[in-house]
């Protein structure tokens, strides 16, 4: 479904001639598709959010990046790409939804936290990946658990 849109959305930008657009849409298109080759299969919504949450971290990455080099054309160029990659992305948690969901899992989890509380991690992450920055998940499980 998420696959399709951004197909549709690619003809559409290359039709209203919208290079910038289509330079993006294509490269993620790409990102599924290496993925689908790896996988042998078609990617469901879950894993393009997936393909999609990491060109965005990448492109922060490049932002930060080019920021320090003062390269502030390539700092626009890469705004406006992860301005369109977000447009894609479904809405982030809160923090306080995020954190709620945390002790959630923790409380569900309590066998696994008793033994080991860094293990508690990988289970968030896993539960919560498409609904948050990993980053966010890890920094939030350590101001609630005190790693």
């Amino acid at each position: 479904m998420l696959r399709k849109k951004l197909v549709a959305d690619q003809i559409q930008s290359l039709k209203s001639r919208n290079p910038e657009k289509l330079s993006i849409l294509r490269y993620i298109l790409a990102q599924i598709k290496n993925k689908e080759i790896d996988k042998k299969s078609d990617l469901n919504d879950e894993e393009v959010i997936f393909v999609l949450r990491k060109i965005a971290k990448e492109l922060n990455e490049s932002i930060e990046a080019f920021t320090k080099g003062k390269r502030e054309d390539l700092v626009l160029t890469s705004q406006n790409q992860l301005r369109i990659v977000t447009t894609y992305l479904p809405e982030e948690l809160s923090d306080d939804q995020l954190k709620k969901e945390i002790e959630k899992i923790i409380s569900e989890n309590q066998d696994v936290y008793k033994q080991n509380p860094k293990a508690i991690i990988g289970v968030c992450i896993g539960k919560l990946k498409n609904q948050a920055d990993s980053s966010r998940i890890v920094k939030l499980l350590h101001s609630i658990i005190k790693l």
